[in-house]
């Protein structure tokens, strides 16, 4: 798996139509903020912007996971995705 799948994979979650909980929008969400950016590098904002709090406090749960490692993660999560709307 490399740059190519991570590519594919992130075109295809697009492609979903079934919609996607909340939870594993932000799970894809900070395994592609991983994949892309590294670790999390930016100040946490204020607990009162509940959206941007939760996105930051995803992305930063995996900090220390290589760029590779959440790549991976990513394909893996969005082939799951990917089943799940197939049934």
């Amino acid at each position: 798996m490399g740059q190519v799948e991570f590519e594919l994979a992130c075109a295809a979650i697009k492609e979903l139509k079934r919609p996607v909980s909340d939870q594993e929008k932000l799970l894809v969400y900070s395994y592609y903020k991983q994949a892309t950016q590294g670790d999390c590098n930016i100040p946490a904002p204020p607990a009162t912007d509940i959206k941007a709090k939760a996105k930051w406090d995803a992305w930063n749960q995996n900090k220390g996971m290589t760029k590779m490692d959440a790549m991976r993660v990513y394909i893996a999560k969005v082939e799951d995705l990917k089943k799940n709307e197939a049934g």
